[in-house]
């Protein structure tokens, strides 16, 4: 009715008055909510093709078919395929921290719709979209697991099932800061387990940051052991290095 639409017109203009438009990111003034201001859009690397057909690694020059990258040449993950929004750079680092370790929940909403436009296919294969869990105690601590908010506003953007719980860390593991592969690979393992039934399903798999794949991996193989038909992974950004360059 019209005069609904009026009345949420002027609830908005009211609310931007007390609350003015800012970036997410560096607070500038804009026109309107949930944005980015062009300075900090224009410092984020989002990643395109071309890219690793399996983990998403993405790539300096085109290369020719279904090109995988050199450590996907080696031993192809359990999970089917990943896409990352961001590289994981400074730019990127700064809305990854305010949004895990500052408390700015809110950013989840805009993030998430990100992640959603950019990787839409994953989405609508999704039967079921799952995210990374935190180990009891540390989700009691932070009081919010960023993973979850993220998968539950991409499967609001994408009309999918999400479940919160289906998947948890039943070992608290030491942080995955400063370990290498190997390390990091030791340290998830076997730390995740299911709540509840995910066979036959697709799975679309949330994460803040892919660094080097160990934490995904373990909970793909987690949800394949379960009877998932297959798992995808996405997230808000990726580590890219020249570990992965294509063979």
């Amino acid at each position: 009715m019209q005069w609904v639409s009026r009345a949420t017109g002027l609830t908005r203009a009211a609310l931007d008055l007390l609350l003015p438009p800012r970036c997410y990111a560096c607070g500038d003034l804009l026109v309107e909510q949930g944005q980015l201001c062009a300075a900090c859009w224009s410092g984020l690397t989002f990643i395109s093709a071309p890219f690793c057909a399996c983990c998403g690694y993405p790539f300096e020059h085109p290369l020719p078919g279904r090109s995988l990258c050199g450590r996907c040449q080696a031993q192809r993950p359990v999970y089917r395929r990943a896409r990352s929004l961001l590289v994981y750079d400074d730019a990127s680092r700064r809305l990854v921290l305010a949004l895990k370790r500052g408390d700015r929940t809110e950013l989840a909403r805009p993030l998430g719709r990100l992640m959603a436009n950019h990787a839409g296919d994953l989405v609508q294969a999704a039967d079921l979209i799952v995210p990374v869990p935190l180990h009891g105690s540390r989700l009691f601590a932070r009081r919010f697991n960023q993973s979850a908010l993220l998968a539950r506003t991409i499967a609001k953007a994408g009309a999918r099932r999400w479940a919160a719980t289906r998947l948890v860390r039943h070992r608290r593991t030491r942080s995955q800061g400063g370990l290498n592969h190997r390390q990091r690979q030791e340290n998830v393992r076997r730390a995740f387990s299911l709540r509840g039934p995910v066979a036959g399903c697709t799975i679309l798999l949330v994460d803040d940051v892919f660094t080097t794949g160990a934490t995904v991996e373990a909970c793909s193989r987690a949800l394949i052991a379960g009877g998932a038909k297959a798992v995808d992974v996405l997230t808000l950004a990726r580590v890219a290095t020249p570990a992965q360059i294509p063979i």
